[in-house]
């Protein structure tokens, strides 16, 4: 019966890269998802993003990408406590961006794109740090 188990384990430790890749990919698609809800919302009212005061823009976008994707992990049975920290990977980058770009070390222009450059490692960088819990 011991061999059983080894082998059991060996296949869920195999599996553990897939079920972490797999993770990431569905949170970037639940993001992309709030994303184009946002952009399509917007639209439906005759505006765009960019008729938004730069840090509201910043602030919509961060929560339309956060929402969903904490959704989506209450749906797939996660703690509260990682969609909180998961959460998080994307509010603080996107209230960081926006306190540079109040202290004028962001120019509006590069304020979306440093939002959404700094989403994705902070994301994985929570992932990489509860690592044992997205290998499952």
């Amino acid at each position: 019966m011991h061999g059983f188990s080894e082998a059991i384990r060996t296949r869920t430790a195999a599996k553990g890269p897939l079920v972490f890749a797999r993770h990431l990919a569905e949170m970037t698609v639940a993001m992309m998802l709030g994303m184009g809800v946002l952009g399509a919302g917007v639209a439906v009212m005759g505006s765009s993003l960019s008729d938004a005061p730069t840090a509201v823009s910043a602030a919509g976008m961060g929560i339309a990408m956060t929402v969903p994707m904490v959704w989506w992990m209450r749906v797939r049975g996660h703690l509260t406590r990682h969609s909180v920290e998961m959460g998080a990977s994307m509010i603080v980058p996107t209230a960081v961006v926006i306190v540079l770009y109040w202290l004028s070390a962001v120019p509006a222009h590069g304020v979306m794109m440093v939002e959404h450059s700094v989403m994705i490692p902070a994301m994985l960088l929570v992932m990489l740090l509860r690592y044992e819990h997205y290998l499952r």
